[in-house]
């Protein structure tokens, strides 16, 4: 097998760890990651690889594909990024390779021929790169159009008569609160596109990278959730929860949001979608001007039930104050800083969730190593290793701790609202039913591919 990304030993083992290392920082940034279409990856041993994904959320993107792809990738990235201190040498440790884009340089033409000639040496030599064809992380509503580098690195290594088969694999990001500490996210790798010596010919036609470009949109934009404007996506999301049942997974609450995005489109101007969209936005702006969720007015908690799960969250607290009293004057002034950093430090509103993780990927990480070297030499080997195991499990119960204060705060705002709103959440309880009633007459009129059949995915 031809090793992928760097080419020494040494280096290798490096990139290795710090992909555990982004696996475990992934997991506590987020509450809840969720990935699919793993297991259908093409086999290391014998394929090179593009790595495809759609781009909503700046260095968080490559992270999290490098982190749970399990092969090693060598990422193309602008190059102002690896001018600046310690993240510069992590990019290149990991095999990144520099891309020059227009806008980092004053317009002008850039060229990119020995990027694209390191990319595709990558897969010449068997390896996986990973690269966004949108071209620049964006907050925009649906894809961006796709560049078409992908396609020509892909097309130009089986010109240059690569030995293994190429595969682009799209894959799907899916952040459902973007840039919030422990929220959720969704990695779905798609089928892979087989890239064949016919595709290529002898030399790279412009009309087969436009051909090869236009398949991986269609595969990514199946992937993703894509709407027109925000307003279109909120609204469709709030038909989305209307429509759900209880317990469903981030990969089918994702399938179901596509089903109605792309769906809407089509029937938008029937009279009846046209009246349900109105009412569920109305219904949305009713619980805002509330302060109410959705899931409230769906469950309907009883107070015995809140002053359960008060109580089961007040015990859990407790198992875990002797380690968050070691751990919170450390790590609570920390999470903080990086709060606010995401908003005063972060330059552009997509880049929020990514200087929040990056900030607190390095300062946690050098911070803990100190901390190490610090307790190893003053205490010697025994006590330090204590101490080694003490900073992490502090930190798993300050996150832990502020969970559960998060969740006992709404869980006693919820009470208030009970008794303060009573005759408005009844109201509201009735609207949704029948609102829940109208979305499945909706599905069935116009049958809509709630099932997971092949329809919803076109």
């Amino acid at each position: 097998m031809a090793e992928d990304g760097p080419s020494s030993a040494s280096t290798r083992l490096i990139y290795r760890f710090l992909c555990r290392l982004l696996r475990i920082a992934t997991r506590i940034f987020f509450r809840n990651i969720e990935v699919v279409g793993r297991i259908g990856l093409p086999n290391p041993e014998n394929s090179a690889v593009i790595f495809c994904g759609n781009h909503p959320n700046s260095l968080l993107d490559p992270v999290l594909i490098t982190a749970w792809c399990d092969r090693v990738v060598s990422f193309a990235a602008k190059d102002v990024l690896f001018s600046v201190p310690i993240l510069g040498a992590m990019l290149r440790l990991m095999g990144a390779v520099p891309i020059r884009r227009r806008m980092d340089h004053g317009g002008g033409s850039q060229s990119n021929e020995d990027a694209f000639a390191a990319l595709r040496e990558v897969l010449l030599a068997g390896g996986a790169m990973g690269i966004f064809p949108e071209g620049i992380s964006h907050e925009e509503s649906q894809l961006a159009p796709l560049k078409t580098g992908a396609a020509r690195i892909a097309l130009d290594a089986v010109a240059k008569g690569c030995a293994l088969p190429i595969f682009i694999v799209p894959v799907g990001l899916v952040y459902f609160t973007r840039h919030r500490f422990r929220s959720s996210v969704l990695i779905q790798f798609g089928d892979p596109i087989e890239v064949k010596a016919a595709d290529a010919g002898d030399t790279v036609d412009p009309e087969q990278v436009r051909t090869l470009t236009d398949k991986l949109d269609q595969r990514l934009r199946a992937l993703t959730i894509n709407a027109e404007t925000w307003e279109n996506l909120r609204v469709l999301d709030g038909v989305r929860r209307l429509y759900q049942p209880e317990g469903i997974g981030l990969s089918e609450r994702a399938r179901l949001a596509r089903v109605f995005n792309q769906s809407y489109p089509r029937v938008a101007h029937e009279p009846d979608v046209r009246e349900l969209y109105d009412a569920v936005r109305a219904y949305l702006l009713r619980l805002s001007a509330d302060n109410l969720n959705d899931r409230l007015v769906a469950k309907g908690l009883s107070l015995p039930e809140i002053a359960l799960r008060v109580a089961a969250h007040l015990v859990l607290v407790f198992i875990s104050l002797p380690l968050f009293l070691i751990g919170a004057p450390v790590f609570l002034p920390i999470g903080l800083l990086l709060k606010l950093a995401g908003v005063m430090v972060a330059p552009r509103a997509d880049t929020v969730a990514t200087t929040k993780f990056v900030l607190g990927f390095l300062g946690i990480s050098a911070l803990y190593l100190a901390a190490c070297v610090l307790a190893f030499w003053t205490y010697g080997f025994w006590l330090g290793l204590v101490v080694a195991a003490l900073i992490p499990a502090a930190g798993g119960a300050v996150i832990h701790v502020i969970a559960r204060v998060h969740a006992i705060r709404y869980l006693v705002k919820t009470t208030y609202r009970i008794f303060s709103l009573r005759r408005e959440l009844q109201a509201l309880r009735e609207e949704r039913a029948g609102l829940v009633v109208r979305v499945q007459s909706v599905v069935d009129t116009y049958r809509l591919a709630v099932d997971g059949s092949q329809e919803a995915e076109q």
